[in-house]
């Protein structure tokens, strides 16, 4: 981690409950404040409660879905904008390019080994 290391506040939505927990108690491992929510309406919520540096937000999401979550985060003017990632199975052209078209900062595809998310953690607070 080094003397550069500050946590960062990380939110983990999703609908597979223990992937979302896994993933913020890995992240928590490491040093990081996180918070799971498991659905998009909620991850909606616990961003505005929660206030997060960044989100990890599954894509295929049933009623509420990633990119929803996504365009309701980024038309929020008074809400301080957190880093997106979409952590997501799908690793297309068209499913990268939506992405970027709904305000995702990264896209990080899943399964994904700690050592990854962690270096993308990393990297996208450093772009921020």
């Amino acid at each position: 981690m080094g003397s550069q290391f500050s946590p960062k506040r990380i939110l983990v939505v999703d609908d597979n409950r223990d992937a979302a927990d896994l993933t913020a108690e890995l992240l928590e491992l490491h040093g990081h404040i996180t918070a799971a929510a498991y659905g998009g309406k909620e991850g909606i919520q616990a961003a505005i409660d929660f206030d997060p540096d960044m989100v990890l937000l599954d894509l295929g999401m049933p009623e509420v879905d990633g990119y929803a979550v996504a365009r309701t985060l980024r038309h929020m003017p008074q809400f301080r904008q957190p880093v997106l990632i979409a952590y997501t199975a799908w690793n297309d052209a068209e499913t990268r390019q939506r992405t970027k078209a709904h305000g995702f900062d990264q896209h990080m595809v899943k399964p994904a080994n700690l050592e990854s998310i962690l270096a993308m953690v990393d990297s996208a607070h450093r772009a921020q």
